[in-house]
């Protein structure tokens, strides 16, 4: 920050986001180059030279794995920077220094420090027919300026979407991850998994430490990325050959693993996190780390325990309520499903789950819904808050028909309420009150995620706090990006060529885009529901005695 003029205009973190989000979105068919972020670089004085780098890509697992390196590092005595996205409820989490997010203040302050910088490149670019910088460029440039200025030894920095095109990419790694490749944002990465390696392997950079996780297409995809790294002279780490999961075993919030890499092997490691890619993810990191912390041999197994024992990672599997238990997923591939559901099998019991599902348009969703179909015994279909993007519940609905069947769905469009009919439906089953074996799956959409977690995290302060900070996410005033193709959004459709669905990394906000929720209604339901259980719970104990 600069603390001579901390936040001089005293603006809101409100303000700057709208102000941010105005902007193109990131990818389309006009700017599908690095030109306005190389030039930001430039003026900016190349920030990025001062730092290493551990680049993250992949289809799934990218944010998990990036908070594992990160928190590796952190805990050795590294100064550490963290770029993520998507932000699931405060725009502030894509960057984090030393594992704390920006304050608003902070965060305000980056903004004002290069906002001239990137009117310049805006004139620049305008000057040679080219489009503004994106949404996404803008925070990457404030991340890599606001790394550089903390300063970090290290920046930990996932990918938004894709690799060679992604504005992240003006970065050269000193480690670079690519998590497992499978068919994601089509419409942009490609038509089949060799273009989308093809891609992501944009991220290798002469002589980095190519780390590859395992490839659920590995005939296909691994010949790219293995040409990727020959071609830039790069160290291969990949995962089932030159390192590997030795072994797993569930425990306590997560999982006991043994790694080993070519430095060593590490025994038993807890990892805070449910399933078997969260261990692979972890093996990715733990090969990263050991690229970029500057120490001779295998590192300290306490003190990377230490590290992966504490990373927690929002809205991935994450568990927000108990009686009945509550989890949040965001997760909206086919990919991403088979994980989701593969850990829930292996570390819950449930005899009932309800699902709560939202998805976007441009999704596969009959396919995520197929994986998940053995798991849940009923779904409740919705839509979360981006209301141009979301899947209609009604079109969700006859979907979810043909793959459950007409008896195990409801449609309820207005999310708290399907929450609410998830949970009547699971304390219904539940004769002890307790919760034990009776749970709602929240899944679908990032976006259904961070809702979700907004309305549901345990610990919020007053319901005014609550509902204000929901509808300051969903309903940000004055928000009308502008359309790729230079129409104004608030008035005229994009070509469709240009229209930004859902990414990892930037959707396309819009005033009009988004519903409302009565939060506080809603908290004051679930609320309401939980004293009674525990009501409950306690007349029975009397009972007894």
């Amino acid at each position: 920050m600069s603390f001579e003029h901390p936040n001089r205009n005293n603006e809101s973190i409100h303000e700057v986001e709208r102000e941010i989000m105005r902007r193109p979105p990131e990818h389309n068919t006009t700017n599908l180059d690095l030109d306005r972020m190389n030039l930001m670089l430039d003026v900016l004085g190349h920030p990025e030279q001062s730092f290493r780098v551990i680049h993250v890509t992949g289809t799934n697992g990218k944010g998990s794995t990036a908070r594992m390196a990160e928190a590796i590092c952190r805990a050795y005595g590294m100064r550490t920077g963290l770029y993520t996205s998507p932000h699931l409820e405060r725009i502030n989490e894509r960057i984090a220094i030393d594992g704390q997010s920006l304050s608003d203040d902070d965060f305000v302050d980056t903004w004002d420090q290069v906002k001239d910088l990137v009117d310049l490149v805006d004139m620049r670019m305008e000057a040679l027919g080219k489009p503004r910088m994106s949404f996404f460029e803008v925070l990457t440039a404030m991340a890599i300026w606001k790394f550089a200025d903390a300063p970090v030894d290290v920046a930990v920095v996932e990918v938004g979407m894709g690799g060679a095109w992604d504005a992240t990419n003006v970065l050269d790694a000193d480690a670079a991850i690519i998590g497992p490749v499978d068919m994601d944002h089509m419409q942009w990465l490609g038509d089949t998994v060799e273009q989308i390696a093809t891609e992501k392997a944009g991220i290798i950079k002469p002589g980095c430490t190519a780390v590859i996780g395992p490839q659920p297409h590995e005939q296909a995809v691994m010949p790219i990325l293995e040409e990727a790294a020959a071609r830039n002279h790069a160290t291969l780490r990949r995962d089932g050959y030159e390192m590997e999961v030795v072994s797993r075993a569930p425990a306590v919030g997560g999982q006991l693993v043994t790694l080993r890499t070519p430095l060593g092997e590490y025994a038993e490691i807890p990892v805070a996190k449910f399933g078997e890619h969260q261990a692979h993810n972890a093996l990715a990191a733990l090969a990263a780390a050991e690229a970029v912390i500057p120490v001779s041999g295998q590192l300290d197994a306490d003190i990377v325990s230490e590290a992966l024992g504490g990373v927690k990672v929002p809205g991935r599997i994450e568990q927000v309520r108990t009686s009945p238990t509550i989890i949040i997923d965001g997760g909206h591939n086919v990919n991403a499903a088979e994980a989701l559901r593969a850990a829930i099998e292996e570390n819950y019991d449930f005899t009932q789950l309800v699902g709560v599902v939202a998805m976007m348009g441009d999704k596969q969703v009959e396919e995520y819904l197929g994986v998940l179909e053995p798991l849940l015994s009923h779904v409740v279909v919705t839509e979360n808050s981006w209301r141009e993007r979301v899947m209609p519940a009604k079109d969700l609905e006859a979907i979810a028909v043909q793959v459950f069947g007409r008896d195990r769905v409801t449609c309820e469009p207005n999310l708290p309420d399907a929450i609410q009919t998830a949970v009547n439906m699971v304390d219904a089953e539940d004769e002890l009150g307790v919760g034990y074996g009776h749970g709602v799956l929240i899944c679908g959409s990032f976006v259904t995620a961070g809702d979700a977690r907004t309305m549901l995290k345990e610990n919020r302060p007053e319901r005014s706090v609550a509902a204000e900070a929901l509808a300051a996410r969903v309903n940000p005033a004055d928000v009308a990006p502008e359309s790729p193709n230079g129409a104004d959004a608030a008035t005229g459709p994009a070509v469709d060529a240009d229209v930004d669905f859902e990414t990892d990394a930037n959707p396309e906000f819009a005033d009009s885009n988004f519903g409302t929720f009565d939060v506080a209604k809603a908290q004051a339901e679930l609320e309401q529901d939980a004293r009674a259980i525990v009501d409950k719970v306690a007349g029975a104990a009397k009972d007894e005695s």
